[in-house]
């Protein structure tokens, strides 16, 4: 195996610790939200994440440069929009349909990858992705798809996530890493501040309970400095269309987690959506033998015929 593999499957499976991450934090996340202001708490797990990465990127403050900002910005701007259009769209439509359509940035990244970027994307990786969304329907659906406002604003949300992730793999080698996600932190944080204090009934007068903060700490260090740093840093060495297949395994550990702490059941369905998403990721990262492929077979062939 050559170092760049090596490099690769590296990457993959940090980015896999990442989805794992923001699926274990989701029951802490709905919990917490179920007495604080949905912006209220975006602003203080992403405070506090700021806050953390600055100690963090430290040493690093010196080198700011235009680049950094500009793509912290972009990149942070993108991330909000998502998350805004998501909250929104949970008043209006079920939860786990929010899931099933927000996962539809599996199947949008390759091809804003390769309209934005000309990025080949190949028939491995789409198959892949088309499992991955079957996986989705199975384990996230309960309910019946249409299309109204709220299913509308969901769908712009897995837009944005689809942008962040191909955005991310562009910008993450051009800059220093650490100071595109402080910037992207702060301007997510900025961004939740401006709406908590514009649509929400508190933003500063809430109750710190053990949930809420357990749930803000827990948060602000593993699904958001953790997991933006390695998304970031680790998508110099992967494709943006493989990383959003492995993010499918968010709402697969999110699932297996509720399980074993939220006493939650899986159905049939669900657990054969597990399967297809796990077998969707494992499919991402096979590589085939020279053999298989199309263009040594299609070689092959023509010799024979000859």
């Amino acid at each position: 195996m050559n170092l760049a593999r090596l490099q690769t499957l590296k990457a993959d499976f940090l980015l896999f610790t990442t989805a794992i991450a923001w699926g274990l934090t989701f029951l802490m996340v709905q919990d917490a939200i179920a007495d604080v202001p949905v912006y209220a708490f975006l602003f203080w797990r992403f405070f506090i994440s700021t806050l953390l990465m600055a100690v963090i990127a430290y040493k690093y403050i010196p080198a700011i440069n235009a680049d950094a900002v500009k793509y912290g910005v972009i990149l942070g701007t993108v991330l909000f929009a998502g998350f805004a259009t998501q909250t929104f769209g949970l008043l209006y439509v079920k939860s786990s349909i929010v899931a099933f359509i927000t996962g539809f940035n599996v199947i949008l990244v390759p091809f804003l990858a390769y309209m934005l970027f000309k990025q080949h994307i190949s028939k491995k990786i789409i198959i892949s992705s088309l499992v991955a969304l079957a996986g989705l329907y199975f384990l996230t659906m309960s309910g019946s798809l249409t299309f109204g406002f709220g299913e509308v604003l969901v769908l712009i949300c897995a837009l944005m996530f689809a942008f962040h992730i191909v955005l991310t793999g562009q910008y993450s080698s051009k800059a220093n890493v650490f100071l595109v996600v402080l910037f992207q932190f702060i301007t997510v944080t900025v961004l939740s501040l401006v709406f908590s204090l514009g649509l929400e009934p508190a933003t500063f007068d809430l109750n710190f309970d053990y949930t809420f903060v357990k749930a803000v700490l827990v948060t602000a260090v593993f699904a958001t400095v953790y997991a933006f740093l390695i998304q970031t840093y680790m998508q110099q060495y992967t494709t943006a269309t493989k990383t959003a297949i492995i993010f499918t395994m968010e709402p697969v550990s999110a699932a297996f987690f509720g399980v074993y702490i939220g006493n939650e059941i899986l159905t049939a369905n669900q657990l054969w959506g597990a399967v297809l998403i796990i077998g969707a990721t494992l499919l991402s990262e096979i590589k085939l033998p020279d053999k298989f492929k199309p263009s040594t077979l299609f070689k092959r062939n023509k010799k024979r015929c000859t």
